[in-house]
């Protein structure tokens, strides 16, 4: 495993950076005028009290987004913020700065409380003199599709969004891997080069402009003023530097303008830009010229520079972790899921803005009408309230695609698909062309200083060209991997393992203990995780039961059941020591809470798995707790020797053979305030649990199931019905064939998903109006009742419609 932060520094010459920081964002000389002296700083050096009336902390007092620890990993420099004040008001930056997870995603979805009316706006107010040069370019700058707000935006966004659908999509790959393979056929001999020079920075233009439909001979212009656009937005320039920016976004501007002058002339073309100018002929009122001059500037920038970004930085992470590398190499098709990975981890798009135009919270904090809000969703990335492991790079991460890189809701990345389209092939044709090349050492990374977008200017790599493959084979050029558009394949994303051990645990029950196969570390877990075990055509899931301290190997335990599907038979009886297998995950969906003041614990046959890891756990944090274990006889009762040597003093064993039954009602009946039972086991033992819970406080009863009531969809009995997105203003039609989840994703929205069988609760989605028939086995009465919540794999509507917070 890749620890991300701590090699991260040791990549980047710190005094070079900053050297290249302090040169761009200082003043040129010391007489230079301030900005305040100019009509205004935006930045409260001397404000100790944020405007809802709280005291600003220190470290919320000291913080700088252009300082140089947020601009060399913003994610790392927000760690005190994700641990201790997720919401803080920041005085030097005059914004309300969100860091973790489910804060940032909830300001996505509400663009009506939380307008992106400011996303556009100018961090550092320009003198006077540079909104003269930029007059004089007639810069014109309004609404996008970034910064305007409802019903303005979906209006528009509905009108232009064909061409950004998958099916529309794949039509592109073949030219875009031609031009890959172009540039690369320019510098694969020499065995050195700067990728964001000679590739990088050239390809996400060259398909940008193509996908527009602006011919190539205006790129060169376009390339020239681009990066000024993203200095003049989100960075800190000192007065003279605004000056010479603002000439060249003027002249960018100006270049924009007459390129889209020659398109309207002649709109017959091809390209989105051509799409956009016909929709302005025939509907005007919704896509106006100030529409058309705005967009044809800010796509540009849109699309070429968080790409070029995006894929520099992805690069620099891999190859900064060779194990990965090695393993994309070896399976190219893991490479959508290591894409995903390094826009989580690495991703060009670092923050937005927002402006409050209500009085109301975020994250429990007050926050004022018109208060600024910087939503950080590098820091939300690496949230450890969301992500398992989240310093680390695992290019297996089952849910790397709920990364916030792309932003979430009505105004999520219309262009999402296009990047990872171009990443992918990207870093196809480099694994199978240029497998064994490395990084050069010691080389500086510099960074544009800017609070939003992230990426070096410059990457420099090596390899010797004597190995190169194809000097062998020009076979490597004759199988490029095909790529599925859109969000990963999940069935993609399995990690190779071997089996170390297979050992009896008891009766029916064996233990597997696997390892990787190149001795490396395996992730680590928390309790109540699990894995998805693959071999074949067999996939089931499987609880982690070892020690956790353990990284060398992942132990699971399988109960032969002669009724169920037949994969635990086979498993029984095919799986040696030696043998490869593969796995997901780990996974978890069954969270212990560890601030709850006791504990519950109740295992019934294998269910004591999960359970045993959280036992484990507790003991270890000196959790009061009481472990009931029960099973039709000692015999049949997996680890019991371990759990009696482990937790002796909390275990009452329940054997039935020996005529001692577990007694719920009495057992649970003193149940103290702030108690919480956590129980795993068969299907009867649940239901009399959950039945026992309907008067309990909500939270109280946490339950994980072995398999789902029902899996299959019979359309005979099944009726068609919509769901309408409500954050997307988009209508889905469900039929009676398919589950609400393929609904979805045949529709391009990207839903979490694992289990597909109502067991896991990662595809859960938001309803806000309709009757919802539930099939799951995830959410309580309770939760049921309210109505505000389903899961998208299996529950469908009552009725025919349902409206949902997508």
């Amino acid at each position: 495993m890749f620890h991300l932060f701590d090699k991260q520094y040791k990549m980047c010459d710190k005094s070079k950076t900053l050297n290249l920081m302090e040169r761009i964002m200082r003043p040129a000389s010391s007489s230079a005028p301030s900005p305040a002296g100019m009509g205004g700083c935006p930045f409260d050096r001397s404000s100790t009290t944020a405007p809802n009336g709280c005291p600003v902390s220190a470290e919320a007092g000291n913080f700088d987004p252009f300082d140089r620890p947020y601009q060399l990993d913003p994610a790392e420099a927000l760690r005190w913020s994700r641990d201790q004040e997720p919401v803080f008001w920041s005085p030097k930056l005059g914004y309300w700065v969100v860091s973790r997870y489910e804060d940032v995603k909830a300001v996505f979805r509400d663009n009506l409380t939380f307008s992106p009316s400011i996303a556009l706006e100018k961090l550092t107010p320009a003198p006077l003199e540079a909104a003269k040069i930029l007059e004089g370019y007639g810069y014109a700058m309004r609404r996008t599709m970034v910064n305007e707000d409802e019903p303005d935006h979906m209006e528009r966004r509905r009108l232009l969004m064909d061409a950004f659908l998958p099916e529309n999509l794949e039509k592109h790959e073949g030219w875009v891997r031609e031009l890959v393979r172009d540039y690369m056929d320019r510098f694969i001999d020499k065995g050195r080069a700067d990728l964001v020079g000679e590739m990088f920075r050239e390809i996400p233009m060259t398909v940008a402009l193509r996908f527009l439909g602006v011919p190539n001979e205006d790129a060169k212009e376009l390339r020239k003023f681009s990066v000024a656009h993203t200095i003049n937005t989100w960075g800190r320039p000192s007065p003279q530097q605004q000056l010479q920016i603002a000439e060249d976004v003027g002249q960018f501007w100006k270049t924009a303008q007459e390129i889209l002058d020659r398109m309207r002339a002649d709109p017959t073309g091809e390209g989105w830009m051509y799409d956009s100018i016909r929709m302005h002929e025939t509907h005007p009122d919704i896509v106006p010229e100030s529409y058309l001059r705005s967009m044809m500037m800010a796509i540009l920038v849109a699309a070429h520079e968080t790409t070029a970004f995006a894929t520099t930085n992805a690069f620099r992470t891999l190859l900064s972790n060779r194990e990965a590398w090695n393993d994309i190499c070896e399976n190219p098709t893991l490479i959508p899921s290591a894409i995903e990975e390094c826009l989580r981890v690495a991703g060009s798009v670092v923050a937005w803005r927002r402006i409050a135009t209500e009085d109301t919270e975020v994250g429990g904090v007050k926050i004022p009408k018109g208060g600024k809000l910087l939503i950080v969703q590098a820091s939300a990335n690496r949230d450890p309230r969301h992500w398992e492991n989240p310093d680390e790079i695992d290019i297996y991460r089952h849910n790397a695609a709920e990364h916030l890189t792309f932003g979430y809701g009505a105004h999520q990345c219309m262009g999402k698909n296009i990047a990872r389209m171009e990443m992918r092939i990207i870093l196809d044709e480099f694994v199978r062309r240029l497998p064994h090349m490395q990084l050069v050492e010691d080389q500086t990374f510099e960074f544009l200083p800017n609070t939003s977008f992230r990426g070096p200017t410059s990457l420099w790599v090596e390899w010797e060209p004597a190995q190169n493959p194809e000097r062998l084979t020009r076979s490597v050029l004759e199988s490029p991997t095909h790529f599925h558009i859109g969000a990963p394949i999940k069935d993609d994303i399995l990690r190779r393992v071997v089996v170390s051990e297979v050992a009896r645990e008891a009766d029916a029950v064996i233990r597997i203990d696997v390892v990787d196969p190149h001795g490396r570390e395996l992730p680590d877990w928390s309790p109540g995780a699990h894995i998805e075990l693959v071999s074949g055509k067999w996939r089931r899931y499987y609880s982690l039961c070892g020690e956790r301290g353990d990284r060398s190997r992942l132990s699971f335990a399988i109960l032969r059941e002669p009724e169920g599907r037949g994969g635990s038979i086979y498993f029984h009886d095919t799986v040696k020591s030696g043998d490869v297998l593969h796995i997901a995950g780990p996974k978890n969906h069954f969270h212990l809470d560890v601030a709850a003041k006791h504990y519950t614990l109740i295992a019934g046959g294998i269910g004591i798995t999960p359970i045993l890891a959280m036992a484990d756990r507790l003991k270890a944090l000196g959790k009061p707790y009481a472990l009931h274990y029960c099973g039709a006889g000692r015999r049949t009762m997996a680890f019991l020797e371990r759990v009696e040597r482990d937790h002796g003093g909390a275990l009452t064993v329940h054997a039935g053979d020996e005529g001692c039954r577990l007694d719920l009602p009495g057992v649970l009946a003193g149940l103290s305030e702030g108690e919480q039972v956590y129980s795993c086991g068969p299907e009867r033992m649940l239901e009399a649990l959950e039945a026992l819970a309907v008067n309990w406080p909500e939270g109280t009863l946490h339950i994980e199931h072995f398999t789902a009531r029902s899996s299959i969809l019979d359309p005979e009995n099944e009726h068609a019905f919509e769901a309408v997105l409500a954050d997307s203003d988009l209508t889905v039609r469900v039929g009676n064939d398919q589950t609400l989840l393929e609904a979805l994703t045949a529709a391009g929205v990207d839903v979490p998903s694992d289990c597909c069988e109502g067991l896991c609760g990662s595809c859960e989605v938001a309803v806000t109006e309709g009757d919802i028939d539930h099939r799951d086995l995830v959410l309580s009465r309770a939760e049921r009742d309210a109505s505000d919540r389903m899961m998208a794999c299996c529950s469908r509507a009552k009725g025919k419609r349902l409206v949902l917070s997508l």
